[in-house]
């Protein structure tokens, strides 16, 4: 009977002979299974002649669920996991593992137990369920989105000021990384695709105006968001990448490498290719190794190296802008007289 319901839910209908034919058993087998599957709830429409068969339709109530032993140890891991989703349904979906864990035969339960880990949760703002259902809302019936949007650090009760103007966007995917729930969406004032927080959003209406769906950049979404981090346009790849050698063994490169490429050269040096999202940023990245840097390509990371180092001497000195500009503003007492 529960590969029988398994087979009903992986295809909407089946033709009856077809059925019996997959499971090896006989018709009658089949009929008296589908009456016990009507019997617990499960609403299974079947029809009449030679092209008769089989199909499993939603009811009004949610019947007695049947995993298989895979389905049920699958189902506990990923409540457990449902739980820090910080998707606002991480007490439900802690019930629903009570739930689960206790109807558990004792086999199951003891294998659910020994699989043992700890899901590391920063420190995320969490999101409203029920945003996430309306921007699915919006994104399935490709219907624009109308919302508001909170700049970083500011909460939506702050004063109008600190909320941006309602925005509207095309919704086209819901994606969730690094901890956090994003929408990507089509600005059509801006002509350009563009990354929002939703723990950031508060929709207004996901009943906008119509729209043809687009295909990201590359096609592939979470593709798309990385780009996005890297500070690239299109493609998932660091806008400014460059190759050096590093005077240090590989052995010490390659634990910080991130997703850069390390090839030994010798014993005590390394030819290192890898990006960032700017040309300071990567003379900085290189500089943590404390060993000597010889650029290979391009020679905008030799800029980028020249400019660190003479900001680097000007605060080793004291000298900077800001420093002495703080100075200064610490010589003049309350009265304006400078000392």
């Amino acid at each position: 009977m529960l590969t029988l319901l398994s087979l009903l839910q992986t295809r909407r209908d089946w033709p009856g002979a077809r059925l019996a034919d997959r499971l090896g058993v006989s018709p009658r087998t089949v009929r008296r299974d589908v009456d016990r599957l009507r019997e617990l709830g499960y609403r299974v429409e079947a029809t009449k002649g030679p092209d008769g068969g089989y199909r499993l339709e939603a009811g009004s109530e949610l019947p007695p669920l049947l995993f298989d032993d895979e389905q049920a140890v699958a189902v506990t891991v990923a409540l457990r996991a449902a739980a820090l989703s910080s998707a606002g349904i991480e007490e439900a979906a802690l019930r629903a593992l009570a739930t689960v864990r206790q109807v558990m035969p004792a086999r199951l339960r003891h294998r659910y137990d020994a699989i043992e880990f700890t899901a590391a949760v920063d420190e995320r703002a969490p999101v409203d369920a029920a945003v996430l259902e309306a921007i699915s809302a919006g994104i399935h019936a490709r219907e624009e989105l109308r919302f508001d949007y909170a700049r970083v650090g500011e909460e939506f009760d702050s004063p109008a000021e600190d909320v941006t103007a309602p925005r509207r966007t095309q919704p086209h995917h819901l994606v969730a990384t690094r901890g956090r729930w994003y929408l990507v969406g089509w600005d059509k004032e801006r002509e350009d695709w563009r990354v929002y927080r939703v723990d950031r959003m508060r929709v207004r209406s996901h009943r906008g105006a119509r729209f043809a769906p687009r295909t990201v950049p590359g096609g592939d979404p979470h593709r798309f968001l990385r780009a996005r981090f890297r500070g690239a346009t299109d493609a998932d790849a660091w806008p400014c990448r460059a190759t050096v050698v590093v005077r240090a063994p590989a052995a010490r490169v390659l634990p910080f490498a991130g997703d850069g490429v390390v090839t030994p050269i010798d014993a005590d040096s390394c030819l290192f290719e890898t990006g960032a999202w700017s040309w300071a940023a990567l003379a900085a990245l290189l500089a943590r190794f404390d060993a000597e840097i010889d650029v290979v390509e391009p020679p905008e990371l030799g800029r980028a190296f020249a400019d660190l180092a003479a900001r680097a001497s000007r605060a080793a000195a004291g000298v900077s802008p800001v420093a002495s500009n703080r100075r200064q503003a610490d010589s003049v007492d309350a009265t304006g007289a400078q000392h």
